[in-house]
């Protein structure tokens, strides 16, 4: 799991290990990922935690060899690490540049890296399931939708990476099909963490949120693939 060290991500963790599951947890800092590993094991779980940087395919790709040094398959995959560097970014008529490329290569191009050097482990796990943790602000249906609940907020790049992650949630259930691997989008809700400033007041706290993380990260044989829901339902891509 990317991003295990706060927030939605921590709670998830926790979920997951409460659950059995042995924890690989990812965060920025070593000493943030030592952090995930102390807390998880605490709880009784089996765990680990490895410092990555999810924009760079060469830590990635370590972080897929240290994961098959210790495991011969990955049963779940969870995308969850995120930035917003828009929300506090100087603004711009459209983009801060150095934003939208921070927002691209983490919400974006590191799901895909990320999912792409953890494939062959997925692919040897009997019943593997990747959770990309998006939003319903990446709807394209939404974000033209007047009566939408998101509508009136814009961030441009945050928006387009969160859509191309609902893009990839499709393009990999398709590539597999023919696996019993179980893709899904999930939007978790407007959760109390430090993502943006207004994060802070939101109404639902991480734990809440992480509950339908883990519903998609345990869903059951036979489950949908390419599918895109917060916990309510489906979601209109």
């Amino acid at each position: 799991m990317t991003g295990a060290s706060r927030g939605i991500g921590a709670a998830v963790a926790d979920r997951l290990a409460d659950l059995g599951f042995a924890v690989v947890g990812t965060a920025q800092t070593p000493a943030a990922a030592d952090a995930v590993a102390a807390r998880l094991r605490a709880r009784g779980a089996e765990a680990t935690g490895i410092a990555v940087d999810v924009a760079d395919p060469e830590a990635v790709a370590q972080l897929a060899d240290a994961v098959a040094d210790r495991y011969p398959a990955v049963d779940v995959l969870i995308n969850n690490a995120g930035a917003v560097p828009e929300a506090t970014a100087p603004r711009a008529p459209l983009a801060d540049p150095g934003a939208v490329r921070q927002t691209l290569a983490v919400n974006l191009a590191g799901p895909m890296y990320v999912t792409d050097a953890l494939l062959p482990l997925l692919r040897n796990s009997p019943a593997a399931r990747i959770v990309n943790v998006s939003t319903r602000m990446g709807s394209l249906a939404e974000q033209d939708d007047p009566a939408a609940p998101f509508y009136a907020m814009t961030v441009p790049a945050y928006q387009a990476a969160k859509a191309g992650l609902n893009s990839l949630t499709i393009s990999l259930a398709k590539l597999l099909s023919d696996t019993g691997i179980v893709v899904t989008s999930v939007c978790p809700g407007f959760v109390r963490t430090d993502l943006t400033p207004a994060n802070k007041d939101a109404p639902l706290a991480p734990e809440q949120a992480a509950e339908v993380v883990v519903r998609a990260a345990t869903a059951p044989a036979g489950a949908a693939s390419g599918t895109f829901v917060d916990a309510s339902g489906p979601i209109r891509w």
